[in-house]
């Protein structure tokens, strides 16, 4: 059976001043999301759905689009590359957008963007995440073993590996039970205090506590095809209750996966990996992601380039 890995690569990356999903921060200019796409591949994920915005196409197929295209999994298939755009055209007619809107609507609508590329089981990432080696083979095994309806995955990751010293950062914060997602609830505005404490800090009355070994979803989901629906009618019940006015509400995957298992609509594993996350949220992060991958490629757990 044949999986996909999908990508989220259209975020305006505004608290880190740019294009953090296509900046060279690898030792040889490697993309983050270029790490995803070898682990998947080498996992043995045999298609790639990058979901970009449609200025963003030729610069990807030139930064590792076009290479990937001629790679193969271990058991010698070929990978297929597709892109997709989430933009305001995909948007349906009956939504009108305030002119001086500029935000994307979020990962609901960046997924849903993909259901014509995608027709069998999938994972979902952030482009701008390292996920880690271990984790793409973990829910490509599950993946091949879910139900067409009803069931997904998550690879979890603790809050306190998660957060940046930078600033605040968003995290699907979970409560899990039996190795089943019970909830998750999307905290927007975490912080981290210098003496490791960690609390949802978005009402400025009353900062809430975080458990530090919490686990979290980092947008590093499986699903099959039957999600599509679902996908299309929250993002349409979204688009309904918007405000004429509203410029930056977004529509997002964590809260619907949320919805859906209140509803008994859907039952998520919750994969425990090895695997250890970095990201960037800001310019401050970079150096530290910079001497992480430059750690493992002189491990070895990367070729000496990724560019080859």
């Amino acid at each position: 059976m044949n999986a996909t890995l999908v990508i989220m690569a259209a975020g305006m990356g505004s608290r880190y001043g740019g294009e953090k999903q296509t900046d060279g921060i690898g030792p040889n200019g490697e993309a983050i999301m270029e790490y995803s796409v070898y682990d998947a591949v080498q996992a043995g994920f045999r298609k790639i759905v990058f979901i970009i915005k449609p200025e963003m196409e030729e610069t990807l197929r030139k930064l590792c689009g076009d290479r990937i295209q001629t790679w193969k999994t271990p058991q010698g298939e070929p990978v297929e590359v597709a892109y997709v755009f989430q933009d305001f055209s995909s948007v349906p007619s009956f939504y009108q957008i305030p002119a001086e809107r500029k935000k994307p609507f979020g990962t609901v609508h960046a997924v849903l963007c993909a259901r014509d590329a995608v027709k069998e089981p999938f994972a979902v990432i952030n482009a701008d995440d390292y996920y880690g080696k271990p984790a793409f083979s973990t829910i490509l095994e599950k993946l091949l073993t879910l139900k067409e309806t009803g069931e997904g995955a998550m690879v979890a990751y603790r809050l306190k590996n998660t957060v940046s010293d930078n600033g605040t950062v968003s995290r699907g914060v979970c409560q899990t039970e039996n190795g089943n997602l019970k909830k998750v609830k999307e905290t927007l505005k975490i912080k981290k205090y210098p003496d490791g404490a960690i609390a949802d800090v978005a009402d400025p009355e009353r900062e809430v506590a975080l458990d530090p070994e919490s686990p979290v979803s980092m947008n590093f989901w499986g699903f099959t095809p039957w999600l599509f629906e679902e996908l299309e009618t929250y993002f349409h019940d979204f688009l309904k209750g918007l405000a004429p006015d509203e410029m930056k509400a977004e529509c997002l995957l964590p809260v619907l996966v949320d919805k859906l298992i209140t509803e008994g609509k859907l039952n998520v594993s919750v994969l425990d990996t090895d695997a250890v996350w970095f990201g960037v949220t800001y310019q401050e992060d970079r150096p530290v992601v910079e001497a992480e991958l430059k750690k493992l490629h002189a491990s070895g757990a990367y070729p000496p380039s990724l560019k080859n």
